[in-house]
């Protein structure tokens, strides 16, 4: 049961059924984890605008899902989890290639080093050495997929960590962590 109880689309504002609709609309569905999000409007116009603009980025839909898989994995969030791995699907990712991202590895060197790269950040908490970003680069990394990685992973961090607190219940064919 969560913890913290999402707002269903019957005890919305106004606003906030506006905002779901629009996910609803967009998505075919309103996840639970943003309607959780709906306790505070500004976190959920938050997470979708910063979403919105990580997809204008460099990094492909497959890349995206190979960050949050990475990042997921190594939160240990399930929700998020079985969420990214649907998306991931439907990114063109095979299964075989959601397990590697998930260890934080992928077939190219580019797509290796994204998911590299997010798996430490979120492991060693974002205190990356010279030769963690020595190794990025000399895998194809430049600086604007190094900041877009991190734009990446705080976005998922956000959802893994409100995750964890709220408790919140998987709307998504579960996989294990």
């Amino acid at each position: 049961m969560p913890r913290i109880q999402p707002v269903s689309r019957e005890a919305a504002s106004p606003e906030l059924a506006q905002i779901y609709d629009g996910v609803k609309a967009k998505i075919g569905m309103l996840p639970n984890l943003f309607a959780t999000f709906g306790q505070a409007p500004a976190v959920l116009k938050a997470y979708l605008a910063l979403g919105d603009a990580l997809g204008t980025g460099r990094l492909t839909a497959a890349q995206r899902e190979i960050v949050a898989l990475a990042v997921g994995q190594a939160n240990k969030c399930q929700y998020c989890l079985s969420a990214h791995t649907m998306m991931g699907k439907s990114a063109g990712l095979s299964d075989s290639a959601m397990q590697d991202a998930r260890q934080g590895k992928a077939a190219s060197p580019v797509d290796n080093a994204l998911a590299e790269l997010a798996r430490k950040i979120t492991v060693q908490r974002g205190e990356l050495s010279d030769a963690d970003l020595a190794s990025a680069r000399a895998a194809g990394l430049d600086d604007g997929h190094i900041m877009e990685v991190i734009g990446n992973v705080a976005h998922n961090t956000l959802t893994n960590y409100t995750n964890h607190i709220a408790q919140t219940s998987i709307d998504f064919p579960v996989v294990a962590v």
